[in-house]
């Protein structure tokens, strides 16, 4: 199973917008914070048929899946046949919001994982640094994403690095460390040139710092890889409005709505078209 799939339960838990209740319009002398950033979706890593078979059982029926790995934990004899059991178990607690729990459990699996293996080290650290984010102890998310960009770069996978410079970032924002989070998304623009999400929030942290020339080239990139993405049409609206191109940005939002209509990310919209006003009627000649 993908790591992405294993993934989505944490992604649900962060929701539209990462989360965040969403920033008053921003004017072009206020800048709005930026949306935690999501991670990006990681290659599959080979799995074996036990595993395979335990995980999906964790993701459609977690009580029984956190049987299952019991069960498997407790006849384990090898460290990789551990490794495996509380990876499944993880997974079958994230199902169920157990994350501080399930954080240990991907950490323990990675500790058991041999060193000679740095790739399935990495992905099992990625996988506890996003559950300790959704506890909210970003710090311990860091240092875990930390440890995992190392061990991927060991391993020589660039696009996993990429994926976990992405996660790394998103913890760096929520620490208000904004120059390291920048110099991570550098890198996983290098990696997932393809990414659209790397451009997107590279964007919204270009748009914080000032630097609105990078922001509007970086969502333009974005817009070209997605054309169609409702956070990318709220975040293109907010760089306008702040570059003040006041009905570039009615127009990205108003094409949020269109696209996205009754959704989070449509209310924002609206909520922003509310602050921005009318359009001024034009002066006649």
């Amino acid at each position: 199973m993908p790591l992405a799939t294993l993934l989505l339960p944490l992604l649900a838990q962060i929701g539209p917008g990462g989360g965040l209740p969403q920033a008053p319009l921003p004017t072009r002398d206020r800048k709005a914070p930026a949306a935690i950033i999501q991670p990006a979706p990681p290659l599959a890593a080979p799995q074996s048929p036990e595993l395979q078979n335990c995980l999906q059982l964790a993701m459609s029926d977690p009580s029984g899946g956190i049987d299952e790995a019991e069960g498997w934990l407790a006849a384990a004899k090898t460290p990789s046949d551990r490794a495996g059991a509380k990876q499944c178990k993880a997974m079958a607690l994230t199902r169920t919001d157990s994350w501080d729990e399930a954080a240990a459990l991907f950490l323990s699996a990675r500790d058991d994982t041999p060193a000679s293996e740095p790739g399935e080290r990495a992905r099992l650290g990625a996988l506890a640094g996003n559950a300790l984010l959704v506890t909210g102890n970003t710090v311990a998310g860091l240092d875990a994403l930390d440890h995992a960009h190392g061990e991927a770069h060991q391993a020589a996978d660039g696009k996993l690095n990429g994926v976990i410079q992405i996660d790394r970032a998103r913890a760096l924002v929520a620490l208000g460390r904004t120059a390291e989070a920048s110099s991570a998304l550098e890198e996983a623009r290098y990696e997932l040139p393809g990414n659209y999400q790397a451009w997107l929030l590279s964007a919204t942290l270009s748009r914080r710092e000032g630097k609105l020339a990078a922001a509007q080239q970086q969502i333009e990139r974005a817009a070209a890889l997605m054309p169609v993405d409702p956070e990318i049409g709220l975040e293109a609206g907010v760089i306008a409005v702040q570059s003040g191109r006041d009905e570039s940005a009615r127009l990205s939002w108003q094409s949020v709505i269109k696209a996205a209509p009754g959704s989070q990310f449509a209310k924002t919209a609206q909520g922003y078209l509310d602050q921005l006003g009318p359009p001024r009627a034009s002066t006649p000649k």
